[in-house]
């Protein structure tokens, strides 16, 4: 047996703090690696290889997939010490980071260059760019900007064997060499979730800051007001916001809870959250007048100008799954979790597929479930709180019925922000043809052939 390398730890105690990610799966890994340069990382994935032991990175383990999360006798292998800013190219709008760099860190170091990464997942103060290019993250801004793919310029990632390749995207205009799927290979790695090798760098394209930025907070009386106001303003010539953030009744109190002080709303309103930015100031004419259409409380609208004010904002929308996590957390040692949807749908059948799902959950003697989420981009969170296996169960069957009967019918996705994971691997055939899984299993096998590489992660098996 080859000398274990130093980056390794197999300390129970040691271990036992990374079994877990936010999804509320737990299972402690074998042996851990927490590797502080690319050196350290390919040692690792070398000794892997001869000991044919499975290796599944992670990063902050934020995922609500349980893709951070290694299986049973694995290696994790946390890329949290990868976390040097390599550079940043005002000029060419482009930074070189390792894996581990916080999101958030890196627009704070941006911002002097007035440069941002536009990729904003909820938790960007504890994920890491490494996480968000593996699930391909997104967030509210994705609205205008688009998820993390659109962002990512080049990588160099470690294969399953320690070998490193690099990959950069094609700069031409036209192309017609070969098959679309290998004309440019870092689209494998965008939201392949580790299985198909281990990030080490990235290189990523940035967007300057814009000059003006105003976020609004538009109290509704009822959801069926709220979600229309969203189609309406999608279909606005008029009206351009970079987010379109929803809260039903139950998240608009946590919302509430956490901004803290004043009245905001009537007992079980709902709200939309936009932000408008530009060079320009906002419209908020236009916004009034809209809002006025479609029964807004117009003298509770609150406006949040200026980045403190934005900061709280936020601070409002991350009280959301804050509140989730913290009502779940009595019910983990007795195997409930929290479970949260990440399905979508065109936007303009968001109201008509939430209102079914709502129907589902009460023909399947659920609790309505607790939404909130970018309906801006047809793509709400529904929640619940299981409080055992037994409840975890019973929501999943019903989020399948939702599935099968109110999403994937409108063309919508089983997963559009958080990646398929472990948790949600069990819906992938139903999106997916059988061609289209044969053509990742041979991907899979060509670049991991032993399957070692986050087991259990999108496909459940080679």
């Amino acid at each position: 047996m080859a000398t274990e390398p130093r980056a390794l730890v197999t300390d129970p105690a040691v271990c036992e703090a990374y079994a877990a990610d936010v999804s509320g799966l737990r299972q402690p890994p074998a042996r851990l690696a927490r590797p502080a340069e690319t050196r350290e990382t390919l040692e690792v994935l070398r000794q892997a290889a001869v000991e044919g032991w499975t290796v599944t990175a992670a990063g902050a383990q934020t995922s609500t997939t349980g893709a951070s999360v290694a299986d049973e006798g694995g290696t994790l292998l946390s890329t949290a010490r990868l976390d040097r800013i390599i550079d940043i190219d005002t000029g060419a709008l482009r930074a070189r980071v390792e894996p581990g760099v916080i999101i958030g860190d890196l627009n704070r170091a941006l911002a002097p260059e007035g440069l941002f990464f536009p990729p904003d997942p909820t938790s960007e103060n504890e994920a890491t760019v490494g996480g968000a290019v593996a699930c391909n993250a997104s967030g509210a801004r994705t609205l205008r900007y688009g998820p993390t793919r659109h962002y990512v310029r080049g990588l160099r990632v470690a294969l399953a064997d320690g070998s490193v390749v690099d990959l950069v995207r094609p700069a031409l205009e036209k192309n017609t060499v070969g098959y679309l799927p290998a004309q440019d290979p870092v689209d494998w790695f965008v939201g392949s979730e580790g299985t198909l090798g281990v990030i080490l760098e990235v290189d990523l394209d940035l967007r300057r800051l814009p000059e003006s930025v105003v976020g609004l907070g538009i109290p509704f009386p009822d959801e069926v007001a709220a979600l229309e106001f969203i189609v309406a303003a999608r279909h606005s010539e008029r009206l351009a916001a970079r987010c379109l953030e929803y809260f039903d009744a139950t998240a608009f109190g946590f919302a509430c809870d956490a901004r803290g002080g004043g009245k905001w709303g009537e007992a079980g309103d709902t709200m939309v959250y936009l932000e408008e930015a530009g060079a320009e100031e906002p419209d908020f004419e236009g916004w009034l007048e809209l809002a006025a259409d479609h029964r807004a409380r117009e003298d509770d609208i609150a406006v949040f100008d200026g980045e403190a004010a934005l900061r709280d904002a936020r601070r409002l929308r991350h009280a959301c799954p804050a509140a989730m996590h913290e009502a779940t957390g009595p019910y983990l040692q007795s195997g409930g979790r929290r479970i949260s949807t990440d399905w979508a749908v065109p936007f303009p059948d968001a109201p008509a597929a939430l209102a079914e799902a709502r129907a589902a959950a009460r023909a399947s003697g659920l609790e309505s479930p607790v939404v909130y989420g970018h309906l801006g981009n047809g793509h709400p969170h529904l929640n619940w709180v299981a409080r055992n296996p037994a409840e975890v169960a019973q929501i999943e069957d019903c989020v399948e019925a939702i599935l099968r009967r109110s999403v994937l019918p409108r063309s919508g996705t089983v997963a559009a922000e958080h990646g398929v994971g472990k948790i949600k691997a069990r819906w992938l055939p139903l999106q997916m043809s059988p061609l289209q899984i044969r053509f990742m299993r041979a991907l899979k096998k060509e670049l991991d052939p032993a399957g070692r590489l986050a087991p259990g992660n999108v496909l459940s098996s080679l």
